[in-house]
């Protein structure tokens, strides 16, 4: 039996397409944990499954390399969207994609749909939308301790959990070493995505991430989202903002009721077949 795969990226942040209407297997925890093995599989940050049809809605399921499953992901959101259109599914200009964690709404840009604008819902910023616990209500510019170290934190939710950190420095070696701890710290029951940010100018940060069930990686528009949400939650910077990533750059924009839109590109990269 073979397993086929579409490949993309989003700013160097890749995704492998599962469409069950072209496969009979499903994948299970330890299938996917080997094929997204940049080494022993595929590799890749993470798979999508899909797509489910539901009296009319289009779904998707956003797996992560440890087999667990994310909420939403902003550039898995437009990847999957991409390969809608280039499969066939999607022949709109705009369409609805349904997530675990809430629906978008998509807009595609150019013909090919290699640049998007997604809606991505509202950011909240209150402990229960989190899903964090023993902090305070409001988790806004709070201290919270990873690894004997305490940071000021901004926590907030765009559908998933995000712990954003602004610091003056921020490297890939520093997020790591933080995010191996505040993933799983004591806080944060469901574990948390992390992102540590640099503010370089109003409309200018830079950040780099820890993803929940992933580890480090290139680019994230989930992560995005919430990093411009949280600096600009702290009047760090305007509503408008490009946020700089080791892959790329994503235009993030916020109305005055947190809502916020993602502007993007995306790349098909191939059809990969592997043996199952």
């Amino acid at each position: 039996m073979e397993l086929v795969f579409y490949k993309y990226h989003g700013l160097g942040n890749d995704y492998l397409v599962y469409d069950y209407q072209k496969n009979s297997q499903k994948l299970s925890t330890e299938d996917i944990c080997r094929i997204c093995h940049r080494n022993y599989g595929l590799g890749s940050d993470g798979i999508l499954e899909g797509p489910f049809f539901d009296n009319g809605k289009i779904s998707v399921r956003i797996l992560n390399p440890d087999g667990s499953e994310a909420e939403k992901s902003g550039n898995g959101v437009r990847i999957f969207s991409k390969y809608l259109k280039d499969a066939g599914y999607v022949k709109e200009q705009e369409y609805k994609l349904c997530t675990p964690g809430g629906i978008v709404d998509v807009h595609f840009n150019n013909g090919t749909g290699s640049n998007m604008t997604v809606s991505m819902g509202r950011l909240a910023f209150d402990r229960a939308s989190v899903g964090a616990a023993d902090t305070p209500e409001e988790m806004v510019d709070i201290p919270l301790e990873f690894d004997g170290q305490v940071y000021k934190c901004t926590c907030v939710s765009i559908g998933n959990p995000h712990c954003v950190i602004p610091l003056e420095e921020i490297s890939k070696e520093k997020v790591c070493h933080i995010g191996k701890y505040s993933e799983t710290a004591p806080y944060f029951p469901n574990r948390i995505n992390t992102q540590i940010v640099h503010v370089i100018d109003r409309n200018n940060i830079e950040i780099e991430i820890y993803e929940r069930g992933a580890g480090y990686t290139l680019a994230s528009g989930s992560s995005s989202c919430a990093a411009a949400g949280a600096v600009y939650r702290l009047g760090l910077t305007e509503p408008d903002i490009n946020v700089h990533m080791p892959g790329g750059i994503l235009k993030i924009e916020i109305d005055n009721e947190w809502n916020v839109k993602m502007t993007g590109d995306v790349v098909y990269v191939g059809k990969m077949i592997m043996p199952y």
